[in-house]
């Protein structure tokens, strides 16, 4: 499918569908994956919600996210020291997931937050 055929993301059900095809691919990533199966042990069922979220009001400003996304990856590096190249593969997976399926200026701002909290969580737990 060409860019030009794939829309933009528009409402909560296409954030639903980009995260879960993120973390099928996120969950058997070899350098992120452990993050997700081992370290939080997510339940894509329980877990999809809470991020679809957090993207919505990121995207939508809907405001009905209020958990600390810093603290949450803070605790998470207590556990296992994230470095450069797992923040590298997650934002080249998640962008790359965003690209496949969705083209448009929400599809673009979604890439361009991740990267800002990329970033910033790096900076936050010193791996700059």
């Amino acid at each position: 499918m060409d860019k030009d055929d794939l829309k933009d993301i528009t409402t909560r059900e296409d954030i639903e569908y980009l995260m879960w095809a993120f973390y099928k691919k996120a969950l058997e990533d070899p350098n992120i994956g452990s993050f997700f199966t081992e370290i939080a042990q997510i339940n894509l069922e329980d877990h999809i919600p809470h991020i679809a979220s957090f993207w919505e009001q990121q995207l939508f400003y809907t405001g009905n996210y209020k958990k600390n996304v810093l603290q949450i990856h803070q605790n998470l590096h207590q556990q296992k020291i994230m470095e450069k190249i797992h923040f590298e593969t997650w934002l080249e997976l998640f962008t790359s997931t965003v690209d496949l399926n969705y083209s448009g200026p929400k599809a673009e701002l979604m890439k361009t937050r991740a990267l800002s909290i990329a970033t910033v969580i790096q900076l936050k737990t010193g791996q700059d």
